[in-house]
């Protein structure tokens, strides 16, 4: 059977209504893997603030069949609020949204920090709905509203 092992680091950063996001790579540096073929997810706690390296999940689907392979990741990211990856078949993303991971593709191979940074900047700017509720963000003023503003 497949092992999946989770590295912790220890840390004192403290990032307040972080979530987690993990990173299919093959070096721990870029994004340049397949879902199902990834056989580590770099794990950070990002926020308003900054990011930290909250650790790394080895998954070894080898010995494992067909569907078994996509559960078997789909467990191991358990409690991942983002999962981004080079590709990601129709069937595994199913799974992976059921879950209550958000897959996000990436059309080539990314830098981590570069995804980090422009995660940090877009919840720092307008974070989308989904992203407010993972991190518990309180809507103080909606844009949307302006327009049906009577002066």
């Amino acid at each position: 059977m497949g092992e999946s092992t989770k590295i912790t680091v220890e840390s004192n950063d403290t990032l307040e209504n972080s979530m987690k996001v993990a990173f299919a790579t093959k070096d721990l540096e870029v994004i340049n893997a397949h879902f199902g073929g990834a056989k580590e997810f770099v794990v950070y706690n990002v926020s308003k603030d900054g990011f930290s390296l909250a650790g790394v999940i080895k998954t070894d689907t080898s010995d494992l069949a067909g569907d078994d392979k996509t559960d078997f990741k789909v467990k191991a990211l358990e409690g991942i609020n983002i999962m981004y990856c080079e590709s990601i078949g129709g069937t595994a993303a199913a799974k992976v949204i059921r879950a209550g991971i958000n897959p996000m593709k990436v059309p080539e191979p990314r830098s981590i920090k570069e995804i980090l940074g422009e995660l940090i900047e877009m919840i720092n700017t307008n974070p989308p709905p989904w992203v407010k509720r993972i991190m518990n963000i309180e809507t103080v003023e909606d844009p949307r509203l302006a327009r049906w503003a009577i002066d």
